[in-house]
């Protein structure tokens, strides 16, 4: 087991003052402009479920399928999520951060165009798993790129402002989504995705710095770390010792319970988002444009919980948040999956404290990543992957989960419960290794 610093720094690592000491000038951009770049990134995979989500009925009566079934293009994204995580944050830790997160992109491009021509369920399913792929590179290499620059509570704030980013694109994405459907079918809002993705790449091309530390020296810098170590590894050597930097981080239990926390939080979101047009359509009546206004409403808690987040970090530290956030939403959770599992007819009865937990989810996933991350600056990118590779291998598994559960209400219920449980479960595990932040 990895044993983490006792005291969470808040200073840049060693090497990365070495490196700003010798640069005349930073080549980042500003906190905001950096903070618009990445929740761009990272927002493209949010909008690729959001914006599609209404089309999923249509999916259905246009492919000759079930409802049910449909839900494995939405678990897909997912699943390539995941699987492009683990090869892009090494690679990123072995060839900068630019380079990975452009390929990722050109491959979301095409893949994104393949789906809206796909003939069947099978070959969509397919095709959504590489846009999947693709998109993972946004998520990764941005939380990566916040490492690279920041540590303790400053990147738990800029973790909580990028989720503000993130978090618009979805409030309006399943109402565009819905329109374009309504009006021309399934296959345009495929085509709106791959237009997004390639003015994302646009701007990651021009606009994303090379945060890695061992690329931005100097040439005067570089000559120095020559002299000290003449022989410099093979490229090939250096990628797969990034890979197998895997194994030191499957063996910090602390890592693995912090690194689970955003995916079980996400869980409940997918719970959530996997049924919501069924469930609120169905169940509670609600009409498509019903549907997308509710939608937003709750992507506003979302947003509003990370930027609490944001305003509190700096005073009482990411480790006193967290335990916060996991014991609220404990009791909003099972109070929501009581609902569910009861299969109540009023709304307001599962609007209350569906809106308090994914409110409180913003003191979950910033700080458990923050935290998570600390240790790792060597290998952000690494660390990132695997900590983003579990967020959406676990929500594919939810989204399946449910599907196999019934796709219903119950489901739902049983599936948001488990998974604040097991949050408790996780930090408890790791109560004594984590400790408040130094006020900043």
């Amino acid at each position: 087991m990895t044993a983490p610093p006792t005291e969470p720094s808040t200073q840049p690592t060693q090497r990365t003052r070495r490196t700003a000491a010798a640069r005349p000038a930073p080549r980042t951009p500003s906190t905001a402009g950096l903070v618009v770049l990445l929740g761009a990134m990272a927002a493209l995979g949010a909008v690729t479920i959001d914006l599609y989500l209404p089309s999923l009925p249509e999916v259905a009566v246009d492919l000759g399928t079930t409802e049910a079934r449909t839900q494995l293009t939405i678990t897909g994204v997912l699943v390539g999520a995941g699987l492009g995580q683990l090869v892009v944050g090494p690679l990123s830790d072995a060839y900068g951060r630019r380079r990975p997160a452009a390929v990722g992109f050109v491959v979301y491009v095409v893949a994104t165009l393949l789906c809206a021509v796909a003939p069947n369920l099978p070959a969509l399913v397919a095709f959504r798993v590489l846009s999947g792929v693709g998109a993972s590179a946004g998520a990764v290499i941005g939380m990566a790129v916040i490492r690279d620059l920041f540590v303790g509570p400053a990147a738990a704030r800029l973790q909580s402002r990028l989720v503000l980013v993130i978090g618009v694109a979805p409030l309006f994405a399943p109402t565009v989504g819905g329109a374009i459907a309504a009006h021309t079918g399934w296959r345009p809002v495929l085509a709106l995705l791959a237009v997004a993705g390639l003015g994302v790449l646009i701007a990651v091309w021009r606009k994303l710095p090379e945060t890695r530390p061992e690329l931005t020296d100097t040439p005067a810098q570089a000559r120095a770390e020559e002299e000290r170590a003449p022989v410099t590894p093979p490229r090939g050597a250096r990628v797969l010792r990034t890979f197998t930097g895997y194994g030191a981080l499957l063996r910090d239990r602390r890592f693995l319970a912090l690194a689970a926390m955003p995916g079980l939080a996400l869980a409940t979101i997918m719970a959530y988002v996997s049924t919501s047009v069924f469930v609120l359509q169905d169940g509670f009546g609600l009409s498509g444009t019903g549907f997308a206004v509710y939608f937003a409403v709750n992507g506003t808690a979302l947003v509003g919980g990370s930027q609490l987040n944001a305003a509190l970090v700096g005073r009482f530290g990411s480790a006193r948040l967290l335990r916060v956030g996991v014991a609220a939403a404990f009791v909003f959770g099972l109070a929501l999956a009581g609902v569910l599992v009861a299969r109540t007819d009023e709304l307001l009865l599962f609007a209350v404290p569906l809106y308090l937990l994914l409110l409180v989810l913003g003191l979950i996933m910033p700080n458990a990543v923050t935290l998570a991350l600390e240790p790792y600056g060597d290998s952000a990118g690494a660390a990132a992957a695997l900590v983003t590779a579990l967020q959406s291998g676990i929500g594919g598994l939810v989204g399946v989960l449910v599907g196999v559960l019934g796709g219903d209400e119950h489901a739902t219920g049983l599936v948001i419960g488990a998974a604040v449980v097991l949050n408790v479960v996780l930090l408890l595990s790791v109560s004594r290794s984590i400790r408040p932040s130094v006020r900043t």
